[in-house]
């Protein structure tokens, strides 16, 4: 099992707007980075990742999963754009902050740290640890 970052405006597509979604998750569309697309090629049903508010927030909020591998992209009149579908697994017991992810020496590797622009990102499995430690969380199976 490989871990990922998925970056989402709250305003626009929350943590709620995907729990809300429910098993069938949801299209993670609209991504229009070569490097994005690449991270979401290279996913595997049953990968986890970090549902992260940027802009508002700028917070680690939930876990999810991916559940169906990259596809055409519906949003793009372009096929090389692809996405894959994710679902909601679980909140976070506390949010990680990018500010508390830039403080803490073990994330110092970490994507999010060092170039938060990019809107899909890997997670290492040391630094998905780190995370489930700050936040309280029993990472789900």
């Amino acid at each position: 099992m490989a871990y990922w970052l998925f970056k989402s405006e709250p305003d626009v597509f929350g943590w709620d707007d995907l729990v809300a979604k429910g098993d069938r998750g949801e299209e993670w569309d609209g991504v229009r980075s070569y490097q994005a697309r690449n991270n979401m090629r290279a996913m595997a049903v049953g990968d986890r990742g970090l549902f992260y508010h940027s802009n508002i927030g700028k917070e680690a909020v939930g876990i999810v999963e991916v559940i169906a591998l990259a596809h055409p992209d519906s949003t793009a009149e372009d096929p090389k754009w692809e996405c894959v579908d994710i679902r909601a697994l679980s909140r976070l017991p506390r949010a990680i902050s990018l500010e508390e992810a830039k403080a803490e020496p073990r994330l110092s590797d970490m994507v999010l740290v060092n170039n938060s622009r990019l809107s899909v990102q890997p997670v290492t499995e040391a630094e998905w640890a780190v995370i489930m430690e700050l936040s309280g969380a029993d990472a789900p199976d």
